[in-house]
C-alpha cells in the first residue's frame, strides 16, 4: 500500500513532458510550492529514487536530478544509505516591523521617496500606451523577417566557443577583439573608410553613442546646431547635457550652410548634429555641393560635425553617397552608426568612429556604462561579417522593403490624390508626408485613434509653416498598409468635415 506521502505527491505533482521547462525542474518546484503551502513538513521522508520513479513513470535517473536540485536550494537533505528528508531554509532576513505604521503596511513597498530629487525634464518618455491593432511607426524593421531559426542555431555555436570564457575572466583588455577587428573590415568595405580599430567605439545603441559622444564633448551652454525639424532624441540627449540647441532652416538641398556663416562666428558653435545621407525626419540627402562647404565651415569655424547615419544599411535606388566621415582630413567629424538592423533587435549594435584620442576618451565613459559588453553578441556579429552573412540579411530585405515603400505610394495617391505632397525617397524605412492644406494633426491622430489606427506624437510634425507626418512602413506587410492607408484617409475626412 502506498504511504500517504505517496498518495500526497500524487496529488501536488503533474508532469508535463511536451513542456520547455526540463522534468526534473518541474518536479522540484512542485515539492517547493507544497512545502511552501505546508503539505509536506519539515522532517518529512520523501520516497526512495526507485519507488518515486515508479510512482510518476519517470527515469530514476530523473528523480536524482529532482533530489540534487532540492538539495542545492536547501530544501531537502540526502543522508546517504538513509533517505531524503525535507528541510525548512531559515529564513535570512527578518522583516522589519515599523512602530509608526499600520501592521497591514508595513511589507508594502514606497511609492515616492522619502528625500527630495530633481527629476529630468528633458528625458522624460515620449512614449505613449497604445491597444490599437494598427499603428505607424517613425520607420522600424520588421521582426517578422528575421530568420529565427538561424540565429538559434547562431547563438548557439557562438556560446560554445571555449575563447570565450577567458574574455569573461579578463580585467583588462589588451588587445581589440575580432569583432572590433571584423567591424573595421566591414566598414571600410562598405562605407569607403580607412580606419582601424584605435578609431573605432562600440556601443549597444546609436543613443548610447550620441550620449556618451555628449559627455565627452559638451558642457553647460555650449552651442549645438541641429536642422529646423531634426531627431528629437537626439535633442533630448544634448539638452540632457546642458547644451543650447540652435536650428538650422532646411531646403532640398538639406541644411542651409550659408545661414551657419551669416548668424555665427568662430567659435561661437560647439557641434552640429547631421543626418547626411537621409536627414531625419524628412529623408532629404545633404546635396555634395552643402557637404563640402559643411565641412569647410567646420574647419574654418572649429566645431565637430556629428554624422548620424542611422540608416544607410538600407539603400534601395543607386548607389549610397559615402559618408561625410569618410573624406574627413581634418578629424572634425564624430560618425555614428548602426549594425545589424537586419537582425533582432538584441543583436543591433552602435558604433563610432572618430579620431583616436577621443575614442580613447569615450571608452573610458563607456566603461562605466558597459564595462564588457555583450561577449556573445559580439562572437555571432564577427562570424556573421567574416562569413559575409550580413550581406546577403541586408540584400534579401531590402527587396522586400523596396517593395513596400513602391507599395506604400501607390496606395498613397489611389486614397489621397492631391492632398498629400511627398517625394518617394532612394532608400530608409519612411516616407515624409506633406498635407495640403494643412490639417490639425492632433484631431487626425484622434479620430484615427477611435478607428483602431495610432499615430504616435512622435511622427506628427506641425508648427506655422510644417504639416507633416513621418510614415514609417519598414514594419508592414502590404495588406496592413492597404488597411492603414484606408483608415487614415477615413480619419482625414472626419478632420476636414469637422
Amino acid at each position: 500500500m502506498n504511504s500517504p506521502v505517496d498518495k500526497l505527491l500524487k496529488q501536488v505533482i503533474y508532469l508535463e513532458k511536451s513542456n520547455a521547462t526540463a522534468i526534473y525542474i518541474q518536479a522540484a518546484q512542485q515539492i517547493i510550492n507544497a512545502i511552501q503551502r505546508g503539505y509536506l513538513t519539515e522532517g518529512t521522508w520523501l520516497p526512495g529514487t526507485r519507488v518515486f520513479s515508479q510512482l510518476f513513470n519517470i527515469n530514476r535517473n530523473t528523480v536524482v536530478a529532482i533530489y540534487d536540485e532540492l538539495a542545492s536550494q536547501g530544501w531537502v537533505e540526502i543522508i546517504p544509505n538513509k533517505g531524503t528528508c525535507i528541510l525548512v531554509p531559515e529564513q535570512k532576513t527578518a522583516a522589519i516591523k515599523a512602530t509608526s505604521q499600520r501592521i497591514d503596511q508595513v511589507h508594502t513597498y514606497s511609492t515616492t521617496t522619502g528625500f527630495p530629487f530633481q527629476p529630468s525634464f528633458n528625458l522624460a518618455s515620449t512614449s505613449e500606451q497604445n491597444q490599437n491593432k494598427y499603428s505607424i511607426s517613425d520607420g522600424q524593421p520588421d521582426l517578422r523577417l528575421h530568420p529565427t531559426h538561424q540565429f538559434s542555431k547562431w547563438y548557439s555555436a557562438s556560446m560554445k566557443r571555449k575563447s570565450l570564457i577567458p574574455k569573461w575572466n579578463q580585467a583588462v583588455l589588451s588587445s581589440y577583439s575580432a569583432f572590433e577587428i571584423q567591424l573595421c573590415n566591414y566598414l571600410n568595405a562598405t562605407r569607403g573608410f580607412h580606419i582601424k580599430s584605435h578609431n573605432l567605439m562600440s556601443t549597444r545603441s546609436t543613443e548610447m553613442s550620441l550620449y556618451i559622444v555628449s559627455q565627452v564633448l559638451l558642457q553647460p551652454n555650449d552651442i549645438v546646431l541641429v536642422g529646423h525639424l531634426s531627431n528629437y532624441a537626439a535633442n533630448m540627449i544634448f539638452q540632457q547635457a546642458g547644451a543650447i540647441i540652435k536650428t538650422i532652416p532646411i531646403d532640398d538641398d538639406g541644411i542651409d550652410v550659408d545661414y551657419i556663416r551669416k548668424h555665427f562666428i568662430k567659435y561661437s558653435i560647439r557641434c552640429m548634429y547631421v543626418c547626411a545621407h537621409r536627414h531625419y525626419p524628412t529623408t532629404r540627402t545633404l546635396s555634395a555641393e552643402r557637404r563640402l562647404q559643411l565641412m569647410q565651415l567646420a574647419k574654418d569655424y572649429q566645431f565637430a560635425i556629428i554624422e548620424d547615419d542611422y540608416d544607410y544599411d538600407f539603400q534601395f535606388d543607386g548607389s549610397a553617397m559615402l559618408p561625410m566621415a569618410s573624406s574627413d582630413a581634418h578629424g572634425i567629424i564624430i560618425y555614428l552608426g548602426k549594425l545589424g538592423q537586419s537582425l533582432f533587435p538584441s543583436f543591433q549594435t552602435g558604433f563610432v568612429i572618430a579620431p583616436e584620442n577621443l575614442i580613447s576618451e569615450a571608452k573610458n565613459y563607456l566603461k562605466i556604462l558597459d564595462r564588457q559588453g555583450d561577449l556573445i553578441q559580439e562572437q555571432m556579429l564577427s562570424e556573421l561579417i567574416y562569413e559575409g552573412e550580413i550581406h546577403r540579411l541586408i540584400k534579401k530585405n531590402i527587396i522586400i522593403y523596396k517593395q513596400r515603400r513602391d507599395f506604400l505610394c501607390e496606395c498613397l495617391s489611389k486614397n489621397f490624390k492631391a492632398h498629400l505632397i511627398w517625394e518617394k525617397p532612394s532608400g530608409g524605412l519612411a516616407l515624409w508626408i506633406r498635407f495640403d492644406p494643412k490639417i490639425s494633426l492632433i484631431k487626425l491622430a484622434e479620430h484615427a485613434y477611435k478607428n483602431d489606427l495610432f499615430l504616435p506624437k512622435t511622427i506628427l510634425y506641425q508648427d506655422k509653416n510644417t504639416c507633416s507626418i513621418r510614415f514609417g512602413f519598414g514594419d508592414l506587410n502590404e495588406e496592413e498598409i492597404e488597411v492603414i492607408v484606408k483608415k487614415l484617409r477615413m480619419a482625414y475626412d472626419l478632420v476636414l468635415n469637422g
